[in-house]
């Protein structure tokens, strides 16, 4: 049986995982992103769980490769360039300090890296849903908004590498700070912290009654404005509806670009299910041109969330 390694780097985690050709995470490895503010120390303890998850297979399988998504990760260069939630500055030529780690101590491993919305698109395509679909765009819903297009059954990736950012796409030029250093992106509205903005700012413009008040406004959460709209509280319904809308415009853009069958949706935002997919189907039909109206489908992600990155990441290998 053939194996890979799947490597999730995260803004406070890195988990590495040993998966077999049908999908299945057989052993982890985790450590600390910032147990080191020095990048070579970091990567060389990421060698070092790479190397144990190897042995456990070595005598028997061959093992394709180490797959790695990472914020601000290029697939082209194999480098992660300038990522603001990561302890490590500038550009790490990943991929070429790892491959040197390996092959020093004998494991001559391809590493491939791409961005971690690219990889959860990727991981889609080979274990997911979109396992026949060859048109479609992923959509990560976290701290920000991810995401990886794939046309044609290949991912786009651009003159850069870093195409398919729908999330950095402006949907009000004055609008909110992005901590991209620009204005009105569609991750400043859309994502958990997001909604989290957006029921602070109704909170301070309305005085209807809400569930959500008897929170302390720095300690309201995604998760408690879920739970709210779940219980029917109409402040909590509203603000679902207005981050729908804005999504939608995002996916409406992108989609009048691409062209896609599906849009996949996946991370802490979109387990809130049907009180966000129906305005957002809504929506997005709305916004788009006539002749793309009904021919779209918004699913949710068919990767389990407890390994969904790791999978991404180790589906680059094929």
């Amino acid at each position: 049986m053939d194996y890979s390694i799947g490597i999730d780097i995260g803004g406070t985690n890195t988990v590495i995982g040993l998966v077999d050709e049908s999908g299945t995470v057989v052993a982890k490895e985790k450590l600390r992103t910032k147990e080191s503010s020095i990048v070579d120390d970091y990567l060389k303890s990421v060698a070092t769980k790479i190397e144990l998850l190897a042995d456990r297979v070595k005598e028997e399988n061959l093992i394709l490769g180490v797959g790695i998504g990472a914020p601000n990760g290029n697939y082209y260069h194999g480098t992660i360039e300038y990522a603001p939630n990561l302890p490590f500055n500038g550009i790490i030529e990943l991929k070429e300090i790892l491959e040197v780690l390996l092959l020093k101590d004998g494991y001559n491993l391809k590493v491939t890296v791409t961005n971690d919305a690219n990889a959860a698109a990727i991981g889609e395509m080979i274990y997911g849903k979109a396992k026949n679909v060859r048109n479609f765009i992923m959509i990560t819903l976290g701290t920000g908004v991810g995401s990886g297009i794939v046309v044609d059954g290949k991912l786009v990736y651009g003159h850069t590498g870093f195409a398919g950012e729908v999330g950095h796409t402006i949907i009000d030029i004055d609008g909110r700070q992005c901590n991209c250093g620009r204005k009105g992106c569609v991750e400043r509205y859309a994502s958990a912290t997001g909604i989290v903005i957006t029921i602070k700012e109704m909170l301070a413009n309305t005085t209807r009654d809400s569930i959500l008040r008897a929170i302390k406004e720095d300690e309201i959460t995604s998760k408690d404005i879920y739970e709210a709209a779940l219980k029917g509280d109409s402040l909590a319904l509203e603000c679902f509806d207005y981050t729908a809308k804005i999504l939608a415009l995002g996916i409406a853009n992108a989609s009048e670009v691409t062209s896609p069958e599906k849009v996949y949706l996946f991370g802490g935002l979109s387990k809130a299910g049907d009180i966000l997919l129906n305005p957002l189907k809504k929506y997005l039909n709305e916004f788009l041109f006539s002749v793309f109206q009904n021919t779209i489908d918004i699913e949710l992600s068919g990767l389990k969330e407890e390994d969904a990155a790791i999978l991404g990441a180790a589906a680059l290998c094929y």
